[in-house]
């Protein structure tokens, strides 16, 4: 994903000032219409301690709750945000540029499933797990997952709404508070979904200092990691990880990694054209290809590669673009940032430079309006290209040709990232095949990005993009501290001796060990007899 920790202005130059200090204010803008938002305070670094004071207070009381009351408070954020839906889509929209069907798709709908799956599932994946205690028959053994105290999460532009409340959620239903430091693209509606937490604990009776929203720039998300905190997710680019993960190395405070990705879209010569081609559109366009899962590259076998390059041309030409909050609808919108813009368009540039074709889109639209790229589809790109290899965040379709599966593979996995991956194919077997050899997090077979969905299935990637995981059992459990116990299982009281070893002590037990673990019943037999031998001598002694 793009940068989120870097130390950027949220002005651009098409963009209103206020002429204000820009390093404490946050200036904000609607990316479709370049109209002012207004300013939003950003959090000075030295806050965030009693900040984190705050949170820590709150949760003491709140790691005791039963999951009874836990799932009483997700069940009010499900509700507001299904009472508030068309409110809260309205904020992503004028804020990240957007459109509304995406807002209510994207961002919605993964936050109420995502509520929807914890309630029904957290206590149970969160209850101590009875586990075999091994050799030890007198003792009973558990996995204990025990809330880990206060976590950081550091979220980005993309999705403001989602990236906010997707790790919180689980957050809380493991016992933890919460502080989020969200991106300064999107500070205006950000500070407004603190409202939604607030009604929810409030109803509930419990402190809001539980989940508390930040904003600001480099600095305030740095004093996160660094403000003792007990675990940080952050959200963003391989670049940015990489930062955040030195910053937390000073503190060894753990983080998960969800980063960028360069997913590859395999369409092989067997697949359902028409259901490969909206798969890659999906992969490709929605919300302007803002997506750290995006299908960024797409490879084609060689003998359906012109007839798919013609229809996946035809239908972009045909997508609608503009004001998402405008009269038209429109299919795709703007993009949130115009250092991402300059990039997209530099990618591109180079790619065409370099032999790639263009068979639609290739530049800015609407600039006197807003911050638009058209969405494009780029035929002939080649592994060696740099937009073939760099998170482009854009709505741009790379066409890739390969020969084969092989290729395809070898293609697939050419990049520094491995979030996820699509492959479209008819035949069972050659999905199963191709998927065990995708060094990625996540593969959907013939439909885009539904492992996202799938809340029982963990999400993160590999490499360049990041590790830990969210959804799922994984992310639940990665907001506990897992604690292993070993308990009595009689009231038998007697010492396992260790002191003072004797003479033999180190000939028994090696004897005793190939009994436990010999693998023939010849060397299991031949122990038998030199620990017999053994204890006989200790005992003529």
């Amino acid at each position: 994903m793009p940068e989120t920790l870097e130390s950027v202005t949220r002005v651009a130059e098409s963009s209103p000032s206020t002429g204000r200090d820009k390093t404490r204010l946050i200036e904000c803008y609607e990316p479709a219409t370049l109209k002012s938002l207004g300013t939003v305070p950003a959090t000075p670094p030295e806050a965030l301690p009693g900040l984190v004071a705050r949170a820590r207070k709150a949760q003491e009381s709140w790691a005791k709750t039963p999951f009874s009351e836990r799932r009483k408070v997700l069940g009010l954020l499900l509700d507001y945000v299904l009472d508030h839906a068309d409110e809260l889509v309205e904020a992503v929209v004028r804020d990240s540029g957007k459109t509304r069907y995406n807002a209510m798709l994207g961002e919605v709908w993964p936050i109420v499933e995502k509520a929807r799956w914890t309630i029904q599932n957290g206590e149970k994946y969160l209850s101590p797990e009875a586990v075999s205690s091994g050799l030890f028959l007198h003792k009973r053994a558990r996995i204990e997952y025990a809330p880990l105290g206060v976590i950081g999460v550091i979220s980005p532009w993309n999705y403001p709404l989602q990236n906010i409340l997707g790790p919180t959620i689980p957050a809380l239903m493991a016992g933890n508070a919460v502080i989020i430091k969200a991106s300064e693209w999107v500070a205006w509606s950000s500070s407004r979904f603190q409202r939604v937490f607030d009604a929810a604990l409030k109803s509930a009776g419990y402190p809001v200092d539980l989940v508390q929203i930040v904003d600001g720039y480099a600095d305030t998300g740095a004093a996160l990691i660094g403000s003792g905190v007990d675990k940080v997710i952050f959200t963003g680019s391989l670049e940015n990880g990489k930062r955040v993960l030195a910053e937390a190395a000073k503190t060894l405070t753990p983080v998960v990694l969800e980063l960028g990705g360069k997913d590859p879209l395999i369409v092989c010569d067997d697949a359902h054209l028409e259901q490969a081609v909206h798969a890659a559109l999906s992969g490709c366009f929605i919300n302007c290809g803002q997506n750290c899962l995006a299908s960024e590259r797409t490879l084609v076998f060689e003998s359906v590669y012109e007839p798919f390059a013609t229809r996946v041309a035809e239908l972009t030409k045909a997508l609608r673009q503009g004001d998402p909050l405008g009269r038209e609808t429109v299919d795709v919108a703007a993009i949130v940032s115009p250092h991402q813009l300059k990039l997209i368009d530099e990618l591109v540039a180079d790619a065409l430079a370099h032999g790639a074709k263009l068979l639609a889109g290739g530049r800015r639209v609407q600039t006197e309006k807003g911050q638009f790229y058209a969405p494009t589809v780029l035929g002939d790109v080649t592994p060696d290209m740099r937009i073939a290899r760099e998170e482009t965040f854009g709505p741009i379709m790379l066409l890739m040709r390969v020969r084969d599966e092989d290729e395809a593979i070898r293609v697939a996995n050419g990049t520094a990232y491995g979030l996820g991956a699509t492959v479209c194919s008819k035949d069972r077997a050659r999905t199963r095949r191709i998927t065990e050899r995708l060094v990625v997090g996540n593969v959907s077979i013939n439909d885009f990005g539904m492992t996202y969905m799938a809340m029982d299935l963990p999400f993160g990637g590999v490499r360049g993009s990041g590790f830990g995981r969210l959804n799922g059992r994984e992310g639940l459990r990665a907001c506990t501290n897992v604690k292993a116990v070993l308990d009595d299982r009689f009231p038998l009281h007697f010492p396992a001796k260790v002191f003072p070893v004797g003479a033999q002590s180190s000939d028994v037990t090696r004897e005793v060990l190939r009994i436990l673990y010999g693998r023939t019943l010849g060397k299991r037999a031949d122990a038998v007899i030199r620990l017999g031998s053994l204890l006989l001598k200790k005992g003529a002694t």
